[in-house]
């Protein structure tokens, strides 16, 4: 409920570095990307992907993707980026195996693709079902705000993850 709530927002695509409070950080409401829809429906759960991702990040910085050249975690941006969720996830939650089964994807799942070609893209699978009932539908925002669609197999899939805290 938190991921389709979050599709009544309207939300400027906007993923620029931005100075945020910690803990508790967020960008404007009226601005964001696919990271910042996953963090919002988390917040409505009081789960703070911001805290807990810059406090791994400080303990395990190693473990993260070193594309960004940063000397250590930075908690205005860090929660905001696809390659750091994925590894989150796969710590502290559970790194499942990619499926072209849409049966495999459970409500609150989140999802990782590669758009454009080389673009990470995150999504949530929710209780929604695409027309026909033949897929989990996606909360997620790709450019145009946060949108419930039917994109599950619309690009290539490079992660599925289920957290549960």
């Amino acid at each position: 409920r938190a991921a389709i709530e979050r599709t009544g927002h309207s939300v400027r695509y906007d993923g620029s570095y931005r100075q945020i409070d910690y803990p508790g950080g967020d960008v404007p409401s009226t601005v964001g990307v696919c990271t910042d829809v996953v963090i919002r429906a988390y917040r409505a759960l009081d789960i703070d992907l911001q805290q807990r991702v810059h406090e791994d990040m400080l303990s395990h910085f190693g473990e993260y993707p070193q594309i960004w050249d940063l000397r250590g975690p930075d908690s205005n941006i860090d929660h905001r980026r696809v390659p750091n969720l994925q590894v989150f996830f796969s710590r502290h939650g559970t790194e499942l195996p990619i499926s072209i089964d849409p049966a495999e994807y459970r409500t609150g799942d989140l999802v990782t693709w590669t758009v454009g070609g080389n673009l990470p893209h995150i999504g949530i699978v929710v209780d929604r079902r695409s027309p026909g009932d033949q897929r989990p539908m996606i909360v997620h925002n790709i450019g145009a705000g946060p949108k419930l669609e039917d994109i599950l197999f619309a690009y290539p899939i490079t992660g599925h993850f289920r957290f549960r805290p």
